[in-house]
């Protein structure tokens, strides 16, 4: 998952309203949105990274919730490092409270390649990066991340949460109208492109919110609401690599359990 732009206790309807592009390889094998079918997993609704068995976005019938991004760092990447999708699924299993888990997670988040972690609870809405090592409750209002730390001014996160950001408080939530603003292609002026290790012309063409290059890409975009009555709606669009114009909704809708 490399863009994610939310609003927080911004809507009186839905507490949390987030929306997301998973960037990844055509050729790394993934499994679309679905209920986990493995042993104490019965309650997690996400897809699923074949290589690695984690995932980048998922929810709990319990009403717990997980999105992670990777922080690019191409200078530190350890080889041996174990999976970061994984860190998703064992927070929607565990017993632990956002705060609860991030602090276990941070005497050992060294050990993985860079990332950011959103965790979202009864209790609150939490941020890590092991970048920073911080642990970040998440006020109120409107947040993004991308491939740097939260709310890092990239042209691409400041574009999609302005614009998501004037869609909720229009109350313009249809489906169709977020996968739109999803599914921008426009790139970032060359002066206003990020320092990431990256060529400028790979620094480009990852610069728009819905990337397309010939190995590389958005594969699928989602639409996470959680009304205040507890009740979750999971909308997952998943494109065709060979042609984005091609793509499957799937829509999940389901009370959560105490």
């Amino acid at each position: 998952m490399c863009l994610i732009t939310f609003a927080y206790n911004v809507s009186e309807e839905y507490p949390l309203i987030l929306i997301a592009n998973r960037d990844e390889f055509y050729q790394r094998a993934t499994v679309p949105a679905h209920f986990w079918k493995e042993e104490n997993e019965t309650y997690i609704l996400a897809g699923k990274d074949l290589q690695g068995g984690g995932t980048w976005l998922g929810v709990s019938k319990k009403g717990k919730w997980a999105a992670l991004t990777n922080y690019r760092d191409l200078e530190n990447i350890k080889e041996d490092a174990p999976t970061r999708g994984k860190l998703i699924p064992d927070f929607l299993n565990s017993s632990d409270t956002c705060e609860a888990y991030l602090l276990q997670l941070q005497a050992e988040a060294g050990q993985y390649n860079g990332f950011n972690l959103l965790l979202g609870d009864a209790t609150g809405v939490y941020h890590f990066s092991n970048h920073t090592n911080e642990i970040t409750k998440i006020e109120a209002g409107f947040h993004g991340v991308s491939n740097a730390v939260l709310n890092t001014p990239w042209p691409k996160l400041t574009a999609l949460k302005s614009r998501f950001a004037t869609k909720v408080q229009n109350d313009e939530l249809n489906k169709n109208v977020l996968f739109s603003m999803l599914n921008n292609q426009d790139q970032a002026e060359t002066h206003e492109l990020p320092e990431t290790g990256l060529s400028e012309e790979l620094e480009k063409a990852m610069s728009s919110i819905f990337i397309d290059t010939p190995n590389y890409g958005t594969r699928c975009s989602t639409l996470l609401f959680i009304a205040k009555d507890g009740r979750v709606r999971f909308v997952e669009r998943t494109y065709d690599s060979k042609n984005h114009d091609i793509f499957k909704d799937e829509v999940f809708e389901f009370d959560t359990i105490s």
